[in-house]
This record gives C-alpha cells, structure tokens and sequence, in this order.
C-alpha cells in the first residue's frame, strides 16, 4: 500500500512536468492554468483537483479513491469541500511535504523518473482532518503550509457519486450560494392538497450580482443535505448516476466557467461524465409522484399543488448558482396536508329509497343502522348516469368495493347490531345522481324494475314515413310497464345534449303530456322472444325527434332505456 502510494505521487510530479516547462504545479497562476486545462494528456487520467473548480466523482463500494491538491507556499488558506451524493462517505485529508526540487520555480528538463522516484517521501504524512457521514463537509485553514495535499473517500454502503471542491482562494472565491442568517424553510399556509413555503432570499443574488435560482424538492421519505443527494434519487438514470469510463478517475469540471467552449471529446454534459449506463445495482427507481423537483427562478415563495390529503411531505430548498451549477441547501422542513372534510352522512331507512347526488370527483358517505337482528343485507344501486364506485365497509371491514353502471343488486352477510358505511365516489366525467335501497327483509322485492342487458331502442330505417317510425325494444321475463315519449328537436341536435337528457332517474313524471305516445304492459317467458315493436305516428315530414322508452316497476320507480334520435323521411 505504501509502495502505491508512492506511485501515485511520482506519476502525478511527472504529468505535472509534461504541462509546464518550470515543472509549475496547477495553483491560481491563471495564465498557467489555462494553459494546463487545454493539455488533455495532462488531465486525462490524472487525480489532481483542480484549484477553484468542482468536480464531480464515482466511487464503487469499498474502493477507495485519492485525489491530489498542491499548495505551492507556506502560509497560504486552504478550503477542502465534500459532497456526498447517494451514500455516506468516509473521508481523510493528510500532507505530504514535497521535495525541495519539486515544490519551487525549477528551471530546466525534468528529472528523469528514477531520481524522482527516490526523491518523493513515501510515509503516511500528516492527517488534518477526518469525517464519515452524508453531510456536506468542509476543512478550512487560514494558513497552510506547502506540500502536496491527498484526499483519501471511501464508500462503504453502495457505488456512489459525489463531489469536491478545493481552493487556495476562498475569501474570493465563493462558489456555492451563500446563506441567508434564517436558512430555514417555512410552511406558510397549508392546505388539503397545498402547501406554501417561503424563504429568506440568498445573498449571493442580492449583494455580489450572481445570476442565482431556487429549485423546490418535494418528497414522503426524508429531507435531503445536498441538490446531488436529491437528483440521484430522482433518477438512477440521471447524470450524476453514471460511472466514468474505466481508467478516468478524474471527472471533467465545468469547463465553461473558465472561458473554455465545450468539445466534442466524448465527455457528456452536465459535469463532463460519459453516457455508458452504470452496470451495478441500485435501489429501485421511485415512482414521479413520490419525489419531485421544481426549479422556480428567483422567487422566494412556492406553492406546491396536487398533494394528497392526510399525507406527511419533506420539503427542501436549494439555491443555485446558474453560472457555475453549484448550490447550496437550506434546512428543510416538513407538513402534513390537511385531511379531507369530513361529510355529513346520510342515514338509510330500512326499505326506503334514497336519491344521492355525488359533484364531480366527489365523495358521498351513506350510514344503514337496522334496529333488529339481521341475517342479510339487500343493497340497491341505481346510477342514473355515469357509473360510480362504491364501497360497503360492516364495522370497519371492509365487505364489498367495485364500480356500478345501471341497476345493481348486493347481498351482504348480516351480523347482529352491525353498522353499515356505504360511500359512493363520483365520475371524473361529471355530476352523479343515484338511488339507494338497503333491506333487511327477506321477503323484499326489487324496487327498481328488472332490465335487459342491452337497454337501446333501435329503429328501422326501411319502415320510416314522412309521417310514423318503427322501433323495437328488449323485455325480460317479468311483467312490467313500458311507456314511450317523443320530442322534436334541432337538427344540429348534439351528444351533448343528449347526455343531459340520459338521467335513467328522470322518470315520466318529468315529461310532457303531450309528448306522451301509449304505455303497455309486456314480458315473455323466453328470453330470446321479449322483443317488442311500436310504430309512432302523427309526425312531421323531415323533422328530427327523440324517443325514450321507461319501464315502470310495481313498487313505482322507473328506468329510462337510451334514448333514440331518429328523423321521418322529407319526400314520400
């Protein structure tokens, strides 16, 4: 391990000397710098950490990595600062003193390998500073001396990214957005599924005229410490998700912020990492809904919508230097929305029929008591338009959820002195109207009359006159009382319209007398045979009419079949 180490340093003093002919050392000699930083053979595989610049890393568990940083004079400030992305991270910053011909302004060639393997110190140097966790972590000194600097990470979790930034010059530098004197994030105002959050605007925007945006990270599992550790589980896709290309320890920085166009050189954007998938395992992919990010601008107030209610989120602020991509995370925080209001409930009369009106989306809480010991519950549903979900819970369990279209019919095991919770929810199409019936007698017949599966009108076009149509309509096997109505309408007579006109609830008491055509009575004991026919006449030549067929049940409540728009013929 120390004959590597050793390695290490004699490779980085002699990449070092192919870009400099005094053997300089990359510090804030911008002229120099520059002129390094377009040698790619200088940082290609190289671990130096570049003087005032943020790098982004990959480490593969229980691996660890050493990147290099040299402070060329005694007395000179230092500031070391780790990221860690997905994973808690060890890591070690320790000294090394350079040799005497290695830490000045050398003139000449350089040495060749052989004297400079001799010449470089191969102890363990001295350790400044320690840490293990997933904070954002910095070491800063006022005064340091010269040497060559190692920073040791280590992960010993999972593969994980992360980032580092070091500076000879950090009174100027100042690359992360600063913090206001109140970091915290405040709740506001807080809603059913809203929520609004304020905080105290950075500095670095107002003061120093940096171009600077917040960007709002929502979530149910837990706060996060940095912008990185949230992206990376946003999406394992993502780029700070992807490992560099075997042999490249060093990650390109961003280029740009130093005056550089980004080429064409097979690193990718954002960072500089490669495209290649990463090849180990990481935990699954959350769901969009479960953790969300919104870059916002520089305003300092969000709300964040489309919440569900009676659910706990943590919220996270970062602002964002948008020249350099680097941020800074306020202290989160965290609310529960507000539960959802609680609705009257309707009591349910033993045999009585009740009409439910549900809004859009909405919900309608039902509660049948019976008075006496029961074996069974007889439950009727009729939706006189879309259909709707409902839900029987007996004490709390839970007994019966599905979605009802039409006239249904529920048998539910009784129990004595139980209680019944019925809750309907509404289409997302529209308003819902319905009937319910809940029944403990076993002798009790069905209130609503009995109906075919197929409940259209159908006319025939080869039997239209300029003044009479022919239709035909489904039975069933009990008797029952058909009544048929007819309406003029628009031509331009439109879907819409006949929807509104759909309400199966809407019974022949809502017409017209003079839109009444007959009532009969029918049924056929074969079911292939219940079929009837009718011929409307008294109509006008070329107009357009709407017919609705009701069937009448004996206890009085009444079905309406689809309605039907045909036209009479205009010449005969």
């Amino acid at each position: 391990m120390r004959q590597c180490k050793g390695w290490s340093v004699v490779v980085l003093l002699v990449l070092l000397g192919l870009g400099s002919v005094a053997q300089k050392l990359p510090t804030r000699d911008e002229g120099l710098f520059q002129m390094q930083i377009r040698d790619k053979s200088l940082f290609h595989d190289s671990s130096v950490i570049p003087d005032g610049a943020e790098i982004s890393g990959y480490l593969f568990r229980d691996t660890p990595k050493r990147y290099y940083f040299v402070v060329e004079e005694d007395n000179t400030p230092l500031s070391v600062t780790v990221t860690p992305c997905d994973a808690p991270l060890e890591w070690k910053l320790t000294l090394q003193e350079l040799p005497e011909e290695a830490s000045g302004g050398g003139s000449g060639e350089p040495e060749p390998l052989d004297q400079q393997k001799q010449q470089v110190t191969v102890d363990e140097g001295t350790e400044l500073f320690t840490y293990k966790g997933n904070d954002v972590e910095s070491y800063v000194a006022t005064s340091t001396p010269s040497g060559l600097y190692q920073l040791e990470l280590l992960s010993t979790e999972k593969d994980s990214n992360f980032k580092v930034y070091a500076t000879t010059t950090p009174e100027s530098d100042q690359p992360y957005p600063e913090l206001p004197y109140d970091p915290r994030v405040d709740v506001t105002a807080l809603g059913r599924t809203t929520v609004t959050l304020a905080w105290k605007p950075t500095p670095t925007g107002l003061l120093m005229g940096q171009p600077v945006q917040y960007c709002v990270v929502i979530n149910k599992e837990h706060n996060f410490k940095s912008m990185c550790a949230a992206e990376a589980k946003i999406s394992t896709d993502d780029a700070f998700m992807l490992a560099p290309k075997p042999g490249r320890d060093f990650s390109p920085f961003d280029f740009v912020h130093f005056g550089f166009v980004p080429s064409d050189n097979g690193f990718g954007k954002d960072r500089g990492l490669t495209s290649n998938k990463i090849s180990r395992a990481y935990a699954a992919k959350p769901r969009v809904s479960d953790i969300q990010k919104v870059c916002i601008g520089n305003k300092n107030i969000f709300t964040v919508s489309d919440l569900k209610p009676d659910t706990q989120y943590y919220f996270d602020v970062f602002a964002v230097n948008a020249a350099t991509n680097t941020s800074t995370a306020y202290v989160g925080t965290f609310a529960r929305t507000k539960e959802e209001a609680r609705q009257k409930t309707v009591e349910l009369k033993d045999g009585k029929v009740s009409e439910v009106f549900i809004k859009r989306k909405g919900s309608k809480f039902l509660r049948f008591a019976p008075v006496s010991s029961h074996q069974r519950v007889t439950l009727f549903v009729h939706t006189c338009l879309d259909a709707v979900q409902v839900q029987v819970r007996r004490d709390g369990k839970l007994l019966l959820s599905q979605n009802v279209e039409g006239i249904r019919q529920f048998q539910l095991r009784g129990k004595p002195k139980a209680k019944y919770l019925i809750r309907f929810r509404g289409s997302r199409k529209g308003a819902s109207t319905l009937k319910v019936l809940a029944s403990t007698r076993p002798s009790s017949k069905q209130p609503f009359p009995s109906l075919p599966e197929d409940t259209r009108i159908k006319a025939f076009d080869k039997l239209r006159t300029c003044s009479s149509v022919t239709v035909a309509w489904l039975g069933t096997q009990d008797r029952n009382k058909y009544c048929i109505y007819r309406k003029e309408v628009a031509d331009n007579y439109g879907e819409e319209q006949r929807r509104r006109e759909q309400n199966q609830c809407a019974g022949p008491e809502t017409r017209r007398k003079s839109e009444k055509v007959l009532c009969k009575y029918f049924h056929s004991p074969n079911l292939q045979k219940a079929v009837t026919t009718e011929t409307i006449t008294g109509l006008e030549p070329g107009k357009t009419y709407l017919l609705d067929v009701y069937v009448v049940g004996h206890s009085g409540h009444s079905v309406k079949y689809q309605n039907k728009l045909v036209k009479t013929r205009k010449y005969c």
